[in-house]
């Protein structure tokens, strides 16, 4: 009957969940076996063979290495990991240990595992704190950081398990791409992807593209044009689409701006793209809200985790916009040499699991992208938290008195309470309202994350006031204080509602954990930007009903998918080239196949080389000829595509389909690339100077730049043209 109900049950949730009954049934019988294997003196090596022995020992390893006794609940979601699936797993109930656990079984099968996280901070704790559990089993454990030699970090790929930020190993495979030599080579062959904060890193952050670039050269912002749009008038000289990820030049602005500037905008399309870039950064991107100002530089504002984006920017012409608007000077750009987006980068791995504290809500995008289910985890204990439903408001002003007099109220009575804010921007404009009332708190965003586990750690203590941006993948555990039980625990209040249900659940999970007593309530008004952008026409004004937040939430992250299914869309064809080319330039890396290559093209050539040169030194030039046209030939394809998916919009007036369009001219060139390398490789060789000190690569002009540059960029936030014309479309038909 039992297994009847859990059928039943699973039929009703949303799609990717998966039976948990086996690993349970494991459970129990490893807890049938703790007695005995707490007796030895010296336990064995575990084996995934025998998996109630391997959770029975892994369960005493980790209570003798590092005084941790995994939770029932804690062994299943290793087994959903170790299985492959995502385990989703509430903040506090220990999913560090569990992703260990999994990870050491992945190692202890020969498979090298890199457990994948946010960000460097965590990569560092979890390697360390984890590691007398990775020693006693017999697994070594690295970890790499912004700051690794390329020593130390090919060290830490040679252990079991790498502990590494996602962008830190996307680069670290861009520079191998690159490589002239198998010695340089730093990353192993991937096998096992064990991603932490999983919704985190393979949907919110999977469009994202990693950059190597080379030949940096002076920005080139117009700080003119910001001069111009400032003066612009919204409503009358330009207007926001009802999502703001599009602004356009009323007719009234574009005769304002040809008189401005003395020409006619059409006729000089230069100059119409800086006007529209300034525009853009004028209109749509909001300084403490999408990004801060500090130390003379622009610093993007990650908007799936509320702080600092580290080495990301946007694309050159909108990120030289914005450092115009802000009268900056502007940063270096440089020639892109190569790029992956985070979702390529981990469907590079054939076997990926991953874990979180939200991943139902996104379980469709999970198995679509990445063909992984969703095991959903039981906590240890009861989750006696109480929700209290939103409280809506008209007005903001309303909303913003409801939320200070709350905090007032329940801050006499000495519960802790976090506050978490949209962005950066509210979170200082409460803390100086707060601070006018009598009340002082700690400010957690994007302007002082360094210090945010110092802060995270003390926000459950008597009279705690914490004021936060988005606590998604902040990593560290919200405890209780002496007293604050009797308190009703940690109380969360929402400033509004994000447009992904999954950051309010985080914020909402930071009560209430290990069962816990606590409380939870979220504040929104009719103005707030959920129902503004998402939702404008279905709105009457007056108390938005709750329904109609729901609704919004899920136009919103329809509307994310979309547009990330659209990404894929193009991007797939570009990374089945790129693997493709790829496998060519490991084979010219690792064996003789350049030398071979062009002793087939230049017979004559070659044979008068040999006469004079060593093989071994004639293939070695023959390589580097290669790899260098095969080099410059992808950097020159990748602009080439970034122009044709910038400009397809134009064929879609024509009834055309896109990616039809796109695919239709992106495959012919990526057949002219392969010749033209080839044509170009031959070319050099026929000319170029080769003696027994090797190849005279200056002579030869094949100079390869003498430094790169990694960064991130953050997808335009409005879209190319195609995409904005879409979302235009997608308005339209949501109006009818």
């Amino acid at each position: 009957m039992a297994s009847i109900t859990q059928l039943f049950r699973r039929f009703l949730e949303r799609p990717g969940t998966i039976d948990l009954s086996k690993f349970e049934r494991v459970v129990a019988e490893a807890g049938t076996r703790e007695e005995r294997i707490r007796a030895l003196d010296e336990l064995p090596a575990p084996s995934v063979d025998d998996l109630p022995e391997f959770c029975a020992i892994m369960r005493e390893t980790a209570r003798r290495a590092l005084d941790l006794r995994p939770y029932d609940v804690q062994l299943v979601g290793m087994l959903a990991m170790l299985s492959g699936n995502v385990a989703e797993m509430a903040t506090g109930e220990g999913k560090t240990l569990s992703g260990a656990m999994a990870a050491a079984g992945y190692a202890l099968q020969g498979k090298r595992v890199h457990v994948i996280s946010v960000n460097d901070y965590l990569a560092q704790r979890d390697a360390e704190w984890m590691g007398p559990l990775y020693t006693a089993l017999g697994v070594s454990c690295g970890w790499i950081g912004q700051n690794s030699t390329p020593e130390e970090r090919r060290a830490a790929y040679a252990a079991d398990v790498t502990y590494g930020s996602v962008s830190e190993i996307g680069f670290d495979v861009l520079r191998d791409r690159l490589s002239t030599s198998v010695d340089d080579l730093i990353v192993p062959a991937p096998a096992v992807a064990l991603v932490d904060e999983a919704d985190s890193v393979l949907v919110d952050e999977a469009r994202v593209p990693l950059v190597l670039a080379g030949a940096a050269d002076p920005g080139d912002a117009v700080p003119e044009m910001a001069v111009l749009v400032r003066q612009l008038v919204k409503g009358y000289h330009y207007e926001l689409d009802d999502q703001a990820r599009n602004v356009h030049l009323t007719s009234k602005g574009i005769d304002t701006v040809e008189q401005a500037l003395g020409l006619d905008l059409y006729d000089t399309p230069a100059t119409l793209t800086d006007v529209n870039l300034a525009l853009h950064a004028h209109a749509l991107l909001t300084k403490d809200v999408d990004y801060i100002v500090r130390d003379g530089k622009v610093h993007l504002i990650n908007p799936s985790r509320g702080r600092v984006a580290l080495l990301q920017r946007w694309p050159d012409g909108l990120q030289a916009a914005v450092e115009a608007k802000e009268a900056l000077s502007p940063s270096e750009t440089g020639e892109i040499l190569d790029s992956i987006t985070v979702q390529a980068l981990i469907t590079r791995y054939p076997e990926k699991c991953g874990m979180t504290g939200t991943a139902v809500a996104v379980g469709d995008q999970l198995r679509e992208f990445y063909d992984l289910k969703v095991a959903v985890i039981q906590p240890n204990r009861p989750n006696v938290r109480i929700d209290e439903p939103d409280r809506l408001f008209e007005y903001r002003m309303e909303k913003d008195l409801a939320l200070v007099e709350e905090i007032v109220e329940v801050h006499a009575t000495g519960r802790p309470i976090l506050i978490g804010t949209l962005d950066v921007a509210e979170s200082e404009r409460l803390a100086l309202t707060l601070s006018g009332r009598g009340l002082e708190c700690v400010v957690l965003n994007a302007k002082n994350d360094a210090e945010e586990a110092a802060i995270i750690s003390r926000a459950g203590e008597r009279g705690a006031l914490t004021v936060s941006t988005q606590m998604a993948g902040r990593g560290t555990d919200i405890r209780l204080g002496e007293g604050v039980d009797e308190l009703g625990g940690l109380y969360v209040i929402g400033s509004g509602r994000h447009t992904s249900s999954r950051l309010d659940d985080q914020l909402r999970g930071r009560a209430g954990r290990q069962g816990d007593p606590g409380g939870s309530v979220f504040l929104v008004s009719g103005e707030d930007e959920l129902i503004t952008h998402y939702v404008a026409d279905e709105y009457a004004k007056g108390v938005p009903e709750h329904s109609l937040v729901g609704h919004a939430q899920r136009v919103a992250e329809g509307v994310n998918m979309e547009i990330h299914r659209n990404t894929w869309r193009y991007t797939r064809l570009l990374e089945r080239q790129r693997g493709q080319l790829l496998e060519r330039r490991d084979r010219v890396l690792r064996d003789r196949v350049a030398g071979e290559a062009l002793a087939a093209a230049a017979p004559e050539r070659w044979a008068e080389l040999a006469e004079s040169v060593d093989e071994e030194v004639l293939h070695e030039a023959a390589r580097q000829i290669v790899l260098f046209h095969l080099d410059r030939g992808w950097a020159d394809h990748l602009a080439y595509l970034a122009e044709l998916r910038e400009g397809i919009h134009l064929r879609v007036l024509g009834r055309l389909n896109p990616i039809d369009e796109f695919h239709k001219d992106a495959v012919p060139a990526y057949q002219r690339l392969l010749a033209e390398i080839e044509s170009r490789s031959v070319e050099t060789f026929e000319t170029a100077t080769v003696t027994e000190d090797g190849l005279d690569l200056e002579g030869a002009g094949l100079k390869r730049p003498t430094a790169t540059w990694t960064y991130l960029v953050q997808d335009n936030p409005f879209g190319t043209e195609w995409d904005r014309i879409l979302n235009r479309l997608a308005t339209k038909v949501r109006r009818r």
